[in-house]
């Protein structure tokens, strides 16, 4: 039998032939992810009989226009979620006829960044919380692999500031895994001291020179440079667009800054927000990093140097673990409430049921659901 009329390997090649990734790299995840080992040509005559082509058959440019942040983001963004067939030079074309301004100012940036160092994937993790839509009520927090700058996780909440709900993303992602990181790198903030706590004790019958306490290190802010970063690229890319939106609530009186407005609009936008921001970080995972000379990690994309470390000359630096090993961590287990206050979600189900409300599925009728309740609820 062909392993390649296999519905699961089959969606498996599209997947990581959409994702941009290179022939050698689709044999190479094939082997180390599903333990399946192909020719290249029989990888090329699957594709070529699944009619996926790497030149040729491009979309027509009304649609690409219609969907036009750089050309790189953008052109990924076409390509992944929008599934059009389209040439970078062609997005580089027109980014600068609907948008001659923002192509200049970003060609003018100059910054003066310093050498970051890692030894592979989990050999660090930064985390950090990020907070400009924390006046409207969310609250995220995220994490990044320092080598190959693959999001880990993104989560947005009623509060990145307790400690039980930064461990808890922390232990999900950790069980997904099945591993843990080297090293831990966080800023000074009371919330990641549980976080702090389950790494050393998980690190703590290790042998290397990281084991136990040294597993994790405080720092600044400004010194965690690989989250901070990813952060400027998260408003750049998406959070402005939630600011705005809710800002403009604000503006027309809808939403005052008050807990029951916050928990309303949480109620409302979390699912959608999220729904985003996991969009965001699969594009990430997704795109191709730039070599850089201030930077001894290599280029590449992110998801590629994660699980595929021996194409650039390093190895995985992480430790395994065992689900029943995080299982004696009660924050691992701990239910995470969609708005922030049991009993106004309580009121709010409640309400949503008795006058037939439909959940919303993007930010449009999540608006028209919050008015809506507001509305009934006269908050």
């Amino acid at each position: 039998m062909n392993v390649t009329s296999d519905p699961h390997v089959a969606s498996a090649i599209r997947e990581y032939f959409d994702s941009g990734h290179t022939y050698e790299v689709i044999l190479d995840m094939l082997k180390t992810n599903h333990e399946i080992s192909i020719s290249l040509r029989t990888l090329k005559t699957h594709l070529k009989e699944a009619g996926l082509y790497r030149r040729g058959n491009y979309s027509p440019l009304p649609e690409v226009r219609r969907q036009l942040f750089g050309y790189r983001t953008m052109w990924q963004v076409l390509k992944q979620k929008h599934k059009l067939h389209v040439k970078r030079s062609v997005v580089m074309v027109l980014l600068r006829q609907l948008n001659p301004q923002g192509i200049v100012s970003r060609t003018r940036r100059r910054f003066t960044r310093r050498t970051y160092h890692s030894m592979g994937p989990n050999y660090i993790w930064h985390v950090d919380g990020y907070d400009k839509l924390k006046p409207f009520g969310f609250a995220l927090s995220g994490c990044i692999d320092g080598f190959s700058r693959r999001m880990m996780w993104l989560v947005c909440g009623a509060s990145n500031n307790n400690p039980a709900v930064i461990a808890h993303n922390f232990i999900n992602c950790v069980k997904s895994l099945g591993v843990i990181p080297m090293r831990l790198r966080t800023d000074l903030g009371t919330e990641n001291g549980t976080m702090a706590a389950i790494q050393c004790t998980l690190r703590h019958a290790h042998a290397d020179h990281y084991a136990g306490s040294l597993s994790h290190s405080y720092g600044s802010s400004t010194g965690n440079q690989r989250i901070e970063s990813w952060w400027s690229f998260l408003r750049r890319g998406r959070s402005q667009f939630w600011m705005d939106l809710f800002g403009d609530l604000r503006d027309s009186g809808n939403f005052n800054g008050s807990h029951e407005h916050q928990c309303l609009l949480r109620f409302c936008f979390i699912n959608v927000l999220q729904k985003d921001l996991d969009e965001c970080k699969d594009l990430w995972n997704k795109h191709r990093i730039r070599p850089s000379r201030l930077a001894s990690c290599p280029g590449g994309i992110p998801n590629e140097l994660y699980l595929l470390p021996h194409r650039y000359g390093s190895r995985d630096c992480g430790f395994a673990v065992e689900e029943r090993e995080l299982d004696v961590f009660p924050e691992g287990r701990q239910a995470i409430e969609l708005c922030g206050d049991p009993n106004i979600e309580e009121y709010l189900h409640h309400t949503v049921q008795q006058n037939r409300l439909e959940q919303p599925q993007d930010w449009e009728s999540a608006t028209e659901l919050y008015l809506a309740l507001k509305n009934v609820a006269g908050f």
